[in-house]
């Protein structure tokens, strides 16, 4: 299937939202993210704080990245329904990780050096600690219903979707926090793997 090309109007609106979203992790990253309000993220950026409230309505949002979500999302919708799970779910983190640190990525990526500064704020601080939850929780509902899991024929099937998903998750956060204290010098898809496999053995290699 054919991905869809943005509009001239939709790259111009993603470029502000990287603009933005860049200069607000700098600061963050240099000064720490209580001492930097919006209105510093906005002059930094050239545009207004009017702005920046409309494509990040609040300033955690700004260190949130949705780019790695959707593309997980899309690779388990996009994986043979005959694998188990946790090969779907455990095969499409290696690959997102793959696109989204890898030279070829295309434009829904994001930067190894970017993700590793926005991990870093996320796990310091308390307000960002407890959004990254709430997105995590998100990310694993939208993995499920990519899976089917919802529609599972029994509720005892359903659960299994939903334990298998969680527990791969676990594993990409394991991953994610060794990544950020190896400050990247490890092959982030390479974590994800080894993590994956210490959780379940052979069950997620291709």
């Amino acid at each position: 299937m054919t991905e869809r090309k943005l509009t001239l109007r939709e790259r111009q609106r993603a470029g502000t939202r990287r603009l933005i979203q860049a200069h607000a992790v700098r600061l963050f990253t240099d000064r720490g993210y209580d001492a930097v309000t919006v209105a510093e993220v906005a002059e930094a950026a050239g545009v207004s704080a009017m702005t920046v409230y409309r494509h990040f309505p609040t300033k955690e949002d700004l260190v949130l990245i949705d780019q790695p979500a959707r593309l997980i999302v899309e690779k388990v919708a996009a994986s043979p329904a005959t694998q188990p799970v946790v090969r779907r779910v455990g095969g499409a983190l290696v690959d997102a990780a793959t696109v989204l640190t890898g030279e070829a990525a295309d434009e829904r990526a994001v930067g190894e050096r970017f993700l590793l500064d926005c991990l870093r704020l996320m796990v310091s601080t308390p307000a960002l600690r407890a959004r990254h939850l709430d997105s995590q929780y998100a990310l694993q509902q939208a993995i499920v219903d990519a899976l089917g899991g919802d529609g599972a024929a029994t509720q005892d099937a359903a659960f299994r979707v939903q334990a298998a998903t969680s527990a791969c998750l676990a594993a990409l956060h394991t991953a994610l926090t060794r990544w950020a204290e190896d400050d990247g010098r490890t092959e982030l898809p390479d974590l994800i793997a080894r993590a994956l496999a210490a959780a379940f053995g052979d069950v997620v290699a291709a």
